[in-house]
């Protein structure tokens, strides 16, 4: 087997980023039916340090450091992540070469008793793992107490 029919994805090791990675394993594998497209699972810093908030031990990029370590040691040739914890600046030699197609971006609000963040009743809490979203909820619905969260799922 060449280089040039083999390709190996450095991805987390959480549900969302295998699927994520076996979804984009999958649309390869279609599109070039030669190609052995391989999975290399791995676990982040930031998988490993879950009693803390992301912004106070490094930030989103705690997720993506060992998935550029395996490119750049020659593991991995890509790596498929949620946009959303990629740095906005990348470092060298690193580029943002693809995108694939989203599902519905919007947020949804997980409840058993509301529909809805206007029906809930002031002192009731919204967890969330996302600053925006947490910005978000204290600006529009100051009633609401928001605590952090980690995960995605």
């Amino acid at each position: 087997m060449t280089q040039q029919d083999h390709l190996v994805i450095a991805t987390r090791e959480s549900p969302l980023a295998l699927w994520q990675a076996k979804y984009v394993q999958s649309s390869l594998k279609e599109k070039f039916p030669e190609l052995d497209v391989q999975l290399l699972g791995l676990t982040t810093k930031g998988d490993k340090i879950l009693d803390v908030t992301l912004s106070k031990i490094g930030g989103k990029g705690l997720f993506v450091k060992e998935l550029e370590a395996a490119m750049l040691e020659g593991k991995a040739q890509i790596a498929v992540h949620s946009l959303k914890d990629v740095p906005m600046d990348l470092l060298e030699p690193f580029t943002l070469a693809a995108v694939m197609v989203r599902e519905d971006p919007r947020d949804a609000v997980v409840s058993h008793k509301y529909a809805s963040l206007e029906e809930m009743p002031a002192g009731s809490v919204v967890g969330t793992s996302s600053l925006r979203r947490e910005l978000m909820v204290r600006s529009r619905f100051p009633h609401l107490k928001v605590e952090m969260i980690r995960g995605n799922v």
